[in-house]
């Protein structure tokens, strides 16, 4: 009975979705011609955080989105960042920003910090594209993992703006997002 119940304990963690809202943690991820992308740099304003593989269609779908949204949104105090977690990623970020129009920032990262960063179990697999919104007070208010509805192909361009709009227009203090996001591509039913 022990055994059991320690296991079904073990099991509810893993499964539990990351905190939300919660102060963005502090984070620099090495980019291209040794820069360094700070996250803190652009606080004050509302940030989309992609965690991405540069191989990956569905993030390099997302990234093509958010570069029309920074476009469009940029002079309202709105900014991408993005992360590749691919293991060559320093040799595959620049040919990912040119096949794909990206403009935006592109750094890369090693996998334990990622999943520290995004309150993901290192035990469970990490679906990609995983999205991170961060309002201007630096609250992480939204996070999405790969996998979730919000990245449905008919209707992602229209969920991302819908964040982007709802931080870019919060005067006030990180409030409790509408409906919770799911953080983890395995959800408890």
């Amino acid at each position: 009975m022990k055994r059991a119940f320690t296991l079904a304990a073990l099991t509810a963690g893993f499964l539990s979705a990351a905190d939300i809202p919660r102060p963005a943690p502090k984070a620099a991820f090495p980019a291209p011609a040794g820069q360094t992308i700070d996250v803190s740099r652009h606080a004050g304003k509302v940030i989309a955080l992609e965690f991405l593989l540069t191989t990956c269609p569905h993030c390099q779908k997302t990234a093509q989105i958010l570069q029309r949204m920074q476009d469009e949104y940029g002079s309202r105090g709105f900014q991408v960042l993005g992360v590749a977690t691919n293991t060559d990623q320093p040799a595959l970020v620049e040919q990912f920003r040119s096949q794909f129009g990206v403009k935006f920032p592109v750094g890369w990262g090693a996998r334990e910090p990622v999943h520290a960063y995004l309150q993901h179990p290192v035990m469970l697999t990490m679906y990609m594209p995983q999205l991170v919104f961060i309002d201007r007070t630096g609250q992480i208010r939204a996070q999405y993992p790969g996998g979730h509805a919000f990245f449905d192909e008919m209707k992602q361009p229209a969920n991302i703006r819908a964040e982007i709009e709802r931080l870019l227009n919060d005067k006030g203090a990180a409030a409790p997002p509408a409906a919770k996001p799911v953080s983890r591509a395995v959800v408890k039913k």
